[in-house]
C-alpha cells in the first residue's frame, strides 16, 4: 500500500466516523426535545383538568373542542335515540369489550357531542348481540366528564360498517347518518347521570399522560452510540496502529 492511498483511507474513515457521530448525537438531541415538548403538553393537560367546569354556554360559544381538551365539563342534553355505537375490541382492567358512545344533543345549542360514557362486557357465546344500555331519550340528563379527542382508533381491516357494532367509530359518519352539526371530539364521562346510577358502564378510564421516558430512553440509546463510535475510531485508528510494533 502507497502511503498516500493510507492517507486517503484514513481521511475517509474519519469523515465516516464523524458523519455517523454527528447524526447519531443529532437524533439524541431530537429525543431530548420531543421529551421537553411533551412535558410541556403535560404541564399545559395539566393546567387544563384544574380549570372550572365547562357548560352548555361554555362550549356554544366554541367551534371546536380542540382548544379545551382534558378540561372537566358538566353538559346537559338529550341522548340521541337510537344512534348508539359499541366500539368493539376496547380494553378496561384487561377484560375485552366495548366501548359505549352515544350522541347528546347540546340543551341551548342543538350541536352534537359524541359521549363516551363507560365500558361493557361483551356476550362471547353471541358477538352480534349488544348489552342493553339505558338510555332515556325523553328527558334531560346531566353529564360530568373531560372533555377529549373523538374516540381512539383501534386497527381495522376494511371499512368500518354502519350497525351498532364498531371497530372504529368517524365524526363525518355520525354528522351524514344523523343530518346535524356534531364536535370533533368527544367527552369522557367519569360518573353515571344523576338519577340513573344502574346503567352497567366501568369507567375506569386509563389516565391521560404523555410518555416522556420512552423520549429519554431513545435519547441515551442515541448518545450510547454515538459514544461507542468515537471509542472505536480512537482505538482502532490511534490507539492501536501505536501499539503495533514497529518494523
Amino acid at each position: 500500500m502507497t502511503r498516500s492511498w493510507l492517507k486517503r483511507q484514513t481521511w475517509v474513515i474519519g469523515l465516516a466516523a464523524l458523519s455517523a457521530v454527528s447524526l447519531t448525537a443529532s437524533l439524541g438531541f431530537w429525543q431530548l426535545r420531543r421529551a421537553d415538548q411533551k412535558l410541556e403538553m403535560q404541564a399545559a393537560m395539566t393546567k387544563r383538568q384544574g380549570l372550572p367546569p365547562l357548560g352548555n354556554a361554555d362550549l356554544k360559544a366554541l367551534g371546536g373542542t380542540r382548544d379545551v381538551l382534558h378540561q372537566p365539563a358538566v353538559l346537559r342534553g338529550h341522548w340521541v335515540g337510537g344512534a348508539t355505537v359499541f366500539l368493539d375490541n376496547r380494553q378496561m382492567n384487561q377484560r375485552q369489550g366495548f366501548y359505549v358512545v352515544t350522541p347528546l344533543r347540546l340543551s341551548g345549542d342543538g350541536r352534537l357531542l359524541l359521549v363516551q360514557r363507560g365500558w361493557v362486557a361483551r356476550d362471547f357465546l353471541d358477538r352480534t348481540r349488544v348489552p342493553d344500555v339505558p338510555t332515556p331519550t325523553q328527558v334531560e340528563v346531566e353529564v360530568t366528564g373531560r372533555m377529549a379527542a373523538a374516540p381512539a382508533k383501534v386497527y381495522e381491516l376494511g371499512e368500518s360498517g354502519m350497525g351498532p357494532i364498531r371497530q372504529n367509530l368517524h365524526v363525518g359518519d355520525v354528522a351524514k347518518a344523523l343530518q346535524a352539526d356534531v364536535f370533533d371530539g368527544s367527552l369522557v364521562q367519569l360518573i353515571p347521570v344523576p338519577f340513573s346510577p344502574d346503567d352497567g358502564l366501568e369507567r375506569h378510564w386509563p389516565a391521560v399522560a404523555v410518555d416522556v421516558h420512552k423520549h429519554h430512553g431513545y435519547a441515551f440509546q442515541w448518545f450510547g452510540l454515538s459514544a461507542l463510535i468515537v471509542l472505536l475510531y480512537v482505538w482502532f485508528q490511534i490507539i492501536s496502529p501505536r501499539r503495533q510494533p514497529r518494523v
